[in-house]
Parts: structure tokens; sequence; C-alpha cells
């Protein structure tokens, strides 16, 4: 990354963290005339912000055992419908019991969804199964829910484009790791970039801690204690979509009971693992085989589906938990830290997607009020502003930009997602506006470039080739950019390489070790997955 900052700036708040919830609190302020930086050891949305289902929740999930989260969930999901409808898919939900589920549970399910205000109407099973063809004969009970499906990078992405558009700046690839403290504040924050340079000194006057799950590591440099659960959750993803709406099971939150739409995929999930370390997390071939199982007698084509890739995240949930992490409520919650000694530094972690907006508002009030700023939170009522460079995130976007405004020159570059040449190159000038040096995972992350079924094998080559031709990449560099790129892209094939995947993956790995010795540790993947014997 190239910074044209100075080695001491200022700034009166520095946000630390570039999930959903960092980048609407940059917003949040922005929009309330704050000054602010907000600094993200990765990229947007490395951490559970991009590594979740997309579930936009009507809150019923919740109606059983966490009332409070429910009706946060509620509330905001309209809220987001309003202002951000451009990110959102407002597909409806199902929640569907079969043969052996908890007959009181689904008798209480109506009350219980009243009780917090979420609209719950049964639905004929015959109707269900016209709507759903991929349910199971075994259904017993089908209750419609306004649950929705979201696109966390659109909304973050967007959320940082209008803030940035009203000042606030964005630190990427840069790491806390520091703070200088005079009595009861934090008067400086020191950062260093990730690729090199000179560490720098940020002067605030306020400091909010947005990490999601390094919120315990980035409070403890403060001096500041937070006592957090650490849940892995994993997720596969289907080479085709198998329902329209959101599907959940009928019963108290467990593994593999949700199926979300994602374009022309589904997404199913997920597990809760307790965890100790954030370091070194992946999807495991067992977890893909336990969702597996759990979800097919709910939807018994997915026992016999390909899948194209499984990606895991953690939850940063609040206070301790036993064996059980599902026992931990998904609520969030606001430190102030003066308890600790200090007046000038906040934590906002916890909580859902779908409520990330509240959780801004909420530390962007505790902010103000420190500041002595009155302006009013305007998130709710304010549209977020669509960012052309920004869309490219959202399945199916490219293909009906493709049908609307092909021309001969532009040069398509993933097959699989329809993305063309001048998509790569919008997201690369972007990147280049804001004195980044953009990557090919950067480019990834803000397209569905290597998001189908080869993984990359192909549009990656491809967007690199063209970033060649373009003047973008030079030398070396595009070498070591693919290596980058495929090796994020491998990590998430080998727990579900079976059957046609493992097909795919075999080509894949036949045409990048041929063209570029790119031995690394795709032989060691598939010897993995031949010992397991999946094959």
């Amino acid at each position: 990354m190239e910074l044209n900052f100075p080695s001491v700036i200022q700034t009166q708040v520095l946000i630390i963290g570039g999930g959903v919830t960092g980048t609407a609190l940059a917003r949040d302020l922005a929009l309330r005339g704050i000054d602010c930086i907000l600094v993200e050891k990765d990229d947007i949305n490395a951490g559970a912000s991009g590594r979740n289902h997309g579930l936009l929740h009507s809150g019923a999930r919740y109606v059983a055992g966490d009332a409070g989260a429910a009706i946060e969930c509620r509330a905001e999901g309209d809220i987001l419908k309003r202002v951000a409808a451009q990110t959102i898919q407002d597909t409806g939900g199902y929640f569907v019991a079969v043969q052996g589920d908890d007959e009181a549970y689904i008798a209480d399910f109506p009350s219980w969804c009243d009780r917090s205000g979420i609209k719950a109407r049964v639905v004929d099973l015959a109707e269900a199964r016209a709507q759903e063809p991929a349910l199971s004969e075994r259904t017993i009970a089908v209750f419609e829910v306004p649950d929705a499906a979201i696109d966390p990078f659109r909304l973050s992405l967007e959320s940082m484009e209008q803030a940035r558009s009203l000042g606030a700046r964005l630190l990427r690839r840069t790491r806390v790791v520091g703070f200088e403290r005079e009595g009861r504040r934090l008067g400086t924050v020191r950062l260093q970039p990730l690729t090199g340079g000179p560490e720098l000194r940020v002067e605030v006057e306020q400091v909010v801690n947005a990490a999601g799950a390094w919120a315990r590591e980035v409070a403890l440099l403060a001096g500041a204690s937070i006592e957090m659960t650490y849940s892995k959750g994993t997720l596969l993803v289907t080479h085709t979509r198998l329902a329209s709406r959101v599907i959940n099971r009928l019963r108290r939150p467990g593994n593999g009971d949700i199926m979300m739409p994602g374009g022309a995929v589904s997404i199913v999930g997920t597990t809760s693992t307790r965890v100790d370390s954030l370091e070194h997390l992946r999807a495991t071939t067992a977890e893909a085989d336990l969702i597996v199982a759990e979800s097919a007698p709910m939807l018994p084509a997915l026992a016999s589906a390909r899948f194209i890739r499984a990606y895991a995240g953690v939850r940063p949930l609040l206070g301790s938990a036993g064996s059980d992490s599902r026992a931990v409520s998904r609520g969030f919650a606001l430190f102030d830290h003066e308890d600790h000694g200090l007046d000038n530094f906040a934590t906002v972690t916890g909580g859902k997607l779908t409520t990330c907006r509240l959780m801004a508002e909420r530390a962007a009030d505790l902010v103000c009020r420190r500041l002595g700023v009155t302006s009013a939170c305007l998130t709710a009522t304010t549209p977020l502003p669509q960012a052309p460079e920004c869309a490219w995130t959202e399945p199916g976007h490219s293909a009906r930009e493709w049908v609307r405004s092909h021309k001969a020159d532009d040069t398509l570059l993933c097959e699989c997602e329809m993305v063309q040449g001048s998509a790569v190159d919008a997201i690369y000038a972007a990147l280049r506006a804001a004195d980044d040096k953009p990557t090919l995972t950067d480019i990834g992350l803000r397209s569905r470039v290597g998001k189908g079924a080869c993984q990359g094998a192909f549009c990656g080559l491809r967007t690199a080739a063209h970033l060649y031709q373009t003047g973008d990449f030079q030398a070396q560099r595009g070498l070591a950019e693919i290596a980058d790129f495929f090796s994020e892209r491998w990590r998430g094939q080998q727990p579900v390489l079976w059957g046609e995947q493992l097909a795919q993956a075999e080509l894949a790995e036949a045409l990048h070790c041929g063209l570029f010795g790119e031995e690394l540790h795709q032989a060691a993947l598939l010897a993995d997955v031949a010992r397991e014997d999946r094959s």
C-alpha cells in the first residue's frame, strides 16, 4: 500500500477495525461532521464480517432464547431494508420442521415471534413444497418470516465510500501496535504498516475499538480487559442455488440449520465450536460432513450436492461459556472503559451483522457526548448512496451489466460470474484513487472473480493477464499476486474436495503447476484428501 500520510497525523476519532461495524461507525461520524480515521490490519470485512452467511435476520432465530437480540434484529433489519436496499435481496424466509423435531417448540414458535413483534405466517405444506421443491417430504410444519439476504461487502464498502467522501480516511493493512497514555487518556496511537515503511503516530481525541473478535487483544493493549468467548462457525457453498428463500430449521439454533440464497449458489451452515485462538483457523472436512448430515433431513438434495468451497469465521461473543457457545447471547455491548481509568477509549463488540448500524450509532453517541458534539445520528433515515465501483460484489450484477452494456473490446475475464475487464478496471482505478496499490486478492474481494465453480483457476489467470496488458502489473509482480490469490482460494476448497469438485481441483492443480510451477501446497492438499479416501 502506498500512502501519502506524514509520520504523525491528527484526527478527532480513530476507529480500529474495518468490518461492518467499523465502517458503519465511520459513516455515522462523518455524517455528523466528525473527522475520523479507520485503521484495519487486513482489508475491509477480513474477519467475521466477510465470513458469515449474509443473513439479514428477522429475529425469528432468537425468539425462544434471546428475545432482546430478536427485537434488535427485527427493528434493524427493517431500517436496513429502507436505507440500504441496494445491498439486500428481500427473499423472505421459511422456518421448517421435519418429523422428529420438538413439537412443543413448533407450537410455541408463533407466540414467541408475536412477543418480539415478528410476523410469522403458517404456510400450507403443499404450498411450501411447491414454492421450495428442495424441502423434505418429511416436512411437518412451515412458517414464513421476513428474513432476507444482505451483501456485507457492498454494505461495508459503500459505507466507507460515503465516509471518505465526507473526509474520513482509511488505512488498510496497518496494525495498531501500541498506545501512549497520558493520565486517563490515550494521547497517541502507534500504527505499523504491514507492507513496510516507518511507524505512524496518530494523535487522537477519542479511540473506538471495533475490532470484532480481536477486540479483547486491542483492549489489552490499552490496559483494559473484556471477557469474550470465541465461537468458530463453518459454512459451505453449493455449486447451484437450491432455494429462492432463506431456509431455517424450526428448532433451537444448532449445527447445519440454515441455507441462504447467494446469487447462483446456496450457503449452508453453520457450526459453533469454542476456540481459544484466532490464528490459523480454517474449515475442516469433519465440519463439512457435520453440516451435510445435519441439514440433509430438511433439504435432502444436500446429501449429494456439489460443494465448491468452505469457509470459517469467528463470532465475537460477550462473556464466557462452557462447552456450548450457542448459550452466549448474540446481543452486543458498548464499553466506555471509564472503570479502567480511560476517558477517551471505547469498545463496541458482539452483536450481529444485522445490528451493525445500531452498534455504530451507540458508539457514535458516546463519542459525541465526550467531544461535546450535539449532532444527531442520521444513519437510520439517510439512504446509503450507491457507489458504482462497490456494486461488483453483488451476485448476478456482473452478468446483468454484461448483457446490458457489453462492448466488443470488453474482455470477459470470469465466465462463471460474467466479470468483464471494465469491472476490474473500475475497481483498480477506485483503489488507486485512494492511494492504494491494489492486489489481485483486493480485486477478488471487491468483485465476483474467483467465486465460481473453478474458484479462480481460469479467471485468476485472465485477470492477472488483463492487468499486465493495462500496465498495472509489471515484471514479477503478477506471478506473486497469482500465487497469493490461488493460495487463498485453495484454502477454502480442501474440506469439500470430493466428486466433481475434486476433478475441478485436479484440473486447477495441473494448470497452475504446469504454467507456473506452483506446487506450493496444492499437492499436499490433494494428498490429504486422498488419505481421507473421500473420492
